[in-house]
């Protein structure tokens, strides 16, 4: 199966030796360009995703030889993979997808060539919004040095960053009022996984208005459930009869989530009143 084949066809039917047409592909420098970045995006997806791609990915970003684009379609191809593993771990009935070592060594690498000053600015970024999907000690620090900088790249990639590491409510906040569209959407999606609840008028205010942005409306009406789930409920069944099925669909996966907060909110307040009987 060739790329374009790979790329119209759903992961999971992909052949058993996928990986493999894509490792040897990223190995290989005289190929086409066009072909090593698709190669890249589709290196990171989970079907196919192991110790051998990442190595190669992150081999392709430590080249310099390499162009700027392929090397940022490789950091970010490693995002996913890095989260997996930080979530699921490597206890032995854990899913694995890269070894703990090789994740350790690719958190590592990251680090370094995110702190090399000769590596070019849209690469670090792109190394920063992999890599924060593990949240490590350093990626504070790093996430408001970009927050702070006046270049709206850098910002962009701080807000997108905040998405994974807690405590910037403040920024959150404030990159609600950004003009940059794509600050804004981030912003929301921050606002929404940390449950800010000093964003719940803003969020709400997209989600019930008909001229938001469609991508930016879906994204706070996923947002909402996780803010205010009780009253979220009250906004999002009106747009479960939307024409567009984009946004009832997303209306009724929220209020899905919604009740999920509220049952496990009322279960933690049996738990603990229970505790205070006993």
């Amino acid at each position: 199966m060739d790329l374009k084949t790979l790329k119209n066809t759903a992961p999971w039917d992909w052949p058993n030796d996928a990986d493999t047409t894509l490792l040897r592909i990223l190995r290989d420098d005289r190929a086409a360009q066009s072909d090593r970045l698709l190669a890249a995006e589709l290196a990171g997806d989970f079907t196919v995703i192991n110790d051998d791609l990442a190595h190669a990915l992150l081999a392709i970003i430590r080249r310099r030889e390499e162009s700027e684009e392929l090397r940022c379609t490789a950091a970010i191809a490693l995002g996913p993979a890095l989260e997996h593993a930080d979530t699921m771990g490597f206890e032995d009935d854990a899913e694995e997808v890269l070894s703990a070592e090789t994740f350790r060594g690719v958190l590592q690498s990251l680090r370094k060539l995110f702190l090399d000053a000769d590596v070019p600015k849209d690469v670090r970024r792109k190394i920063l919004e992999a890599s924060v999907r593990s949240p490590q000690d350093w990626h504070r620090e790093a996430v408001r040095a970009a927050y702070s900088s006046n270049d709206e790249a850098w910002r962009l990639t701080a807000v997108f960053c905040m998405r994974f590491i807690r405590g910037f409510d403040d920024q959150i906040i404030e990159a609600l009022d950004s003009e940059n569209p794509d600050i804004h959407y981030q912003a929301v999606c921050a606002a929404g996984n940390w449950e800010v609840e000093a964003a719940w008028s803003h969020v709400a205010a997209l989600v019930t208005s008909d001229h938001t942005d469609k991508q930016l409306r879906l994204a706070a009406i996923d947002a909402a459930a996780g803010i205010h789930p009780l009253e979220a409920q009250d906004i999002l069944v009106d747009l479960t009869s939307s024409d567009d099925e984009d946004i009832s669909d997303a209306a009724f996966e929220a209020l899905a989530m919604a009740e999920g907060f509220l049952e496990n909110k009322d279960k933690d307040e049996d738990e603990e009143d229970d505790d205070k009987d006993g």
